[in-house]
């Protein structure tokens, strides 16, 4: 082996004992020390009063949101104020920074058939539209945050049969007091 193979030799062991440094020292794009850091969805932490309508039907739910498991996640807890309450669900809404998209658990009183069905979303302005891909049809769910009057209105779509979107449901939040 001459001093030339040598020389090239050792260059890329060296080039790659330096590139697998740098890889095994990169942060990974998801994990414990990348925290789901979210402007829009701040504004929704703390106290709210849930009005609207649920296929037409007047409802109003108590309402309370935080970060939660080391700020990966924010957590809906939203039980209507019947006593006992005929709804209650808890959302978990996270990012996944390796697919650049936002993810929701949605589990409810319905159990666990639906709520396998993760939604995904997608950031646009003031609003977050997630989808979800029930077993009976896709579903949107739409967050919007109007920041003058600091409140937020959540739009709530299926698609029918024909093909056609309808309202499901849509809720106004307000600050409780």
């Amino acid at each position: 082996m001459t001093r030339t193979h040598l020389g090239g030799i050792v260059m890329l062991v060296g080039l790659f004992i330096t590139t697998t440094a740098h890889m095994v020292s990169q942060e990974p794009l998801d994990g414990p020390k990348r925290i789901f850091q979210d402007a829009l969805f701040d504004n929704l932490v703390g106290n709210w009063k849930m009005t609207g309508k649920v296929m037409g039907r007047p409802v109003e739910y108590s309402f309370k949101s935080e970060w939660i498991l080391n700020h990966q996640f924010l957590q809906l807890h939203l039980k209507d104020i019947n006593n006992p309450p005929t709804y209650e669900a808890i959302v978990y809404i996270g990012y996944d920074n390796t697919s650049e998209r936002y993810v929701a658990h949605w589990v409810d009183v319905f159990g666990g058939r639906t709520s396998e069905t993760l939604g995904f979303g997608a950031r646009s302005g003031n609003s977050t539209k997630f989808v979800f891909e029930y077993p009976d049809g896709p579903f949107h769910n739409t967050f919007n945050w109007q920041p003058e009057a600091k409140t937020w209105n959540f739009l709530l779509e299926r698609k029918v049969e024909t093909g056609k979107w309808t309202v499901f449901a849509e809720y106004n939040l307000r600050r409780a007091s």
